[in-house]
């Protein structure tokens, strides 16, 4: 760590610290001046409002994060970023996935285009009929090439789909055996995604896929699959027809793969027109992300929030909870996107990290998780930062009741975790003075859902700078995955716990 980013710290440790209400009270403005607005693209072109003020953020704080952001080269590592330049040392890769989206280094934002255009031949191909009546879609993969197309294919389709897609990620035969039962394997396509075309879940349940369909009579099953990779030849190898394989490039990895050709089965289910929607929304946040500075940055800015509390207040934990049905698997994407990314104990610099890096992200939807997990964020000993993203337009055509009860529960339980409340007795107090930011949107259509996630990656990126580590690369995965298949090798040495339990299991 530098004298600079070590002196950033120590400053903002030394901010004084006050209550959400002490920081309201003093300022009548602090609701407008800690929210800002996105404004997005397309005829009915909505927006989307973030709000810190009931996070302990306030000017001091946020100057003392500035100075980091200058001490950290925050504006310099942004630009590599988006210029294409190499931002994941320990693999020697750029990282190109906003260059997917159209923004970023002309020459790869040409070559996604070009991509681009080649998926968008074989969906409207498939649209049009030329692979037979496709009425389903069982989309195979992994991760961040499952994670993805299954949040926005369940967000963005809930009016209806043109297919009918199944994202099938668990090696468990459960998973795939239930997409089965849901489709006619006359009307199925099955898509593999695998950026090594290697994976060892996604290939068995490929493999097993392609004996589903020949064995209830597809006369060609490899002519039936569409391969999503960063490793086309090997995709050809495995049987697919070239003109069915839609590559991506290698410096996209997966948890950021959605605006490549991962994203097939979301274009597939909605179509091109309303794909390039979500690209477009993204592209709209890039272009803040690239111009706004310091506070001013809505993803910067929230990546203050969420290192002040994960390294200042020492929470281990933030929580997300979409009031919107349609949002329900934002926090399993979240998950990935920001443990996969941020949770290292190494620098860039391969050295020791000085402190906690990311905190352990989970959540849930709406008032279900009022009645399940609020009584610990309200009357338990552990501060947990919380984010509330919400809709104006409802997505259903009901009552409007319903909406509205939704959105009132949103914005009370923001209220009262800050306010709190003194309580007839001690079971009954309420502490308060505990952070949330909400996220409210307009309505959750295709631009609205890119610039949501790409918030977000910009969000992950931010605070991987800010403390000086590689969001890019993922080994931690790695050793388990290598055990397993020494097991399955017949080979290994395990301890005596791990040993009974092979016997135990029969796979000794």
């Amino acid at each position: 760590m530098s004298d600079a980013v070590s002196a950033a710290w120590d400053a903002i440790a030394a901010v004084p610290r006050r209550t959400l209400g002490e920081l309201f009270h003093a300022d009548e403005g602090r609701a407008a001046r800690f929210s800002g607005s996105l404004d997005l693209p397309g005829e009915d072109a909505g927006q989307v409002r973030f709000d810190w003020s009931k996070t302990h953020l306030d000017d001091d704080l946020c100057t003392a994060f500035e100075a980091l952001a200058d001490a950290a080269g925050f504006a310099a590592m942004r630009r590599a970023m988006f210029d294409g330049e190499v931002v994941n040392p320990t693999e020697g890769r750029a990282a190109t996935h906003a260059a997917m989206r159209g923004s970023g280094d002309a020459a790869k934002a040409e070559e996604a285009a070009a991509l681009l255009r080649r998926m968008e031949m074989l969906v409207d191909a498939i649209h049009d009929g030329a692979l037979g009546n496709v009425q389903h879609l069982i989309h195979i993969g992994i991760g961040g090439s499952a994670l993805g197309p299954a949040l926005a294919v369940d967000a963005l389709t809930r009016d209806g789909a043109r297919v009918d897609v199944h994202v099938v990620s668990n090696i468990d035969g459960l998973a795939l055996e239930r997409a089965f039962a849901a489709c006619d394997p006359a009307t199925t396509l099955i898509a593999v995604a695998s950026k090594t075309f290697t994976t060892i879940e996604t290939m068995t349940n490929a493999a097993s896929a392609l004996a589903w369909l020949a064995d209830n009579g597809v006369a060609d099953p490899s002519g039936r699959v569409v391969a999503l990779t960063a490793s086309p030849g090997k995709a050809v190898e495995w049987g697919v027809d070239e003109t069915r394989v839609l590559p991506f490039p290698e410096t996209v990895g997966g948890r950021y793969s959605l605006w490549s050709s991962i994203g097939f089965p979301v274009a597939l289910a909605i179509g091109m027109e309303e794909f390039r929607e979500m690209l477009a929304g993204a592209q709209a946040v890039d272009a803040h992300f690239q111009a706004a500075d310091g506070r001013d940055n809505l993803p910067l800015r929230a990546a203050f929030s969420d290192l002040y509390y994960a390294r200042i207040r020492e929470c281990q934990t933030r929580a997300v909870f979409a009031y919107d049905e349609r949002l329900a698997l934002l926090p399993d994407y979240l998950q990935q996107l920001e443990m996969e990314s941020n949770g290292k104990r190494v620098t860039a610099g391969q050295e020791p990290v000085s402190g906690p890096t990311a905190p352990i992200t989970w959540g849930g939807v709406g008032t279900d998780a009022q009645h399940a997990v609020f009584q610990l964020l309200h009357q338990g000993t552990h501060l947990v930062p919380v984010d509330f993203i919400a809709s104006i337009a409802p997505g259903d055509t009901l009552d409007p009741a319903h909406h509205r009860i939704l959105l009132t529960n949103c914005f009370a339980q923001g209220a009262a975790l800050m306010a709190g409340d003194k309580g007839e007795d001690p079971a009954r107090h309420f502490p308060g003075d505990r952070p949330s930011a909400t996220i409210l949107c307009d309505d959750i259509d295709p631009a609205t859902f890119g610039a949501l996630i790409a918030f977000h990656e910009h969000r992950t990126f931010a605070n991987a700078v800010l403390m000086g580590i590689n969001p890019f690369d993922q080994f931690g995965v790695e050793l388990g995955k290598r055990m397993a298949r020494d097991i399955e090798a017949g080979g290994g040495t395990f301890d005596p716990g791990t040993r009974a339990l092979l016997d135990a299991a029969g796979l000794g």
